[in-house]
């Protein structure tokens, strides 16, 4: 019997940058089994054409959905149909839900009325209710800022270390003949 926890990966490929794909697959992967990984957007917008070299490499299955009125997001109302559909037909346990929009704050509310974990990413512009709605949430923005703190901090410690090394090896710091 398999007790890893099964989870659905919803993206809002409108509101978040494809920037963060690595960060949003690594914290996905510690919860459990993503078994379900689906992007939503207009995919005929050139807006989408860094999200597409993603999809393949991290499994995800674009949702096309056409803005039928500008200045609309139409789909919002995809990703939560689809999330609702997933909620009585699938067996997960918790949805990640990646978006900065507060649209999907009734979503994260009623999948935890079902006793469903939601993991909510975003952005810091990310309206407080979304972020209170979820069971956890992590701003992208700010893990990203704080992985490249800590590859400019293992860079520096790596370049210390190196000029350490060489000064006090046998040779008195001088490089070997």
């Amino acid at each position: 019997m398999d007790d890893e926890k099964k989870y659905a990966l919803l993206i809002d490929a409108d509101n978040v940058s494809s920037r963060y794909i690595e960060i949003v697959t690594k914290e996905a992967q510690t919860l459990g089994n993503v078994t379900i990984r689906r992007i939503y957007g207009d995919w005929t917008s050139s807006s989408k054409n860094s999200w597409k070299d993603s999809l393949l490499e991290n499994s995800l299955s674009p949702i096309q959905q056409y803005n039928y009125t500008v200045g609309k997001n139409s789909s919002d109302s995809a990703m939560i149909i689809d999330a609702m559909d997933i909620l009585y037909t699938s067996p997960v346990d918790g949805f990640i839900l990646v978006s900065s929009d507060s649209d999907f704050t009734r979503l994260a509310m009623r999948l935890r009325e079902e006793n469903m974990f939601v993991l909510g990413m975003g952005e810091s512009k990310t309206p407080l209710a979304l972020t209170r709605a979820c069971n956890k949430f992590i701003h992208l923005n700010l893990v990203a800022e704080q992985n490249m703190e800590e590859g400019i901090s293992l860079e520096a410690r790596a370049v210390l270390g190196e000029k350490h090394v060489r000064a006090n090896d046998d040779n008195g710091g001088q490089e070997p003949v």
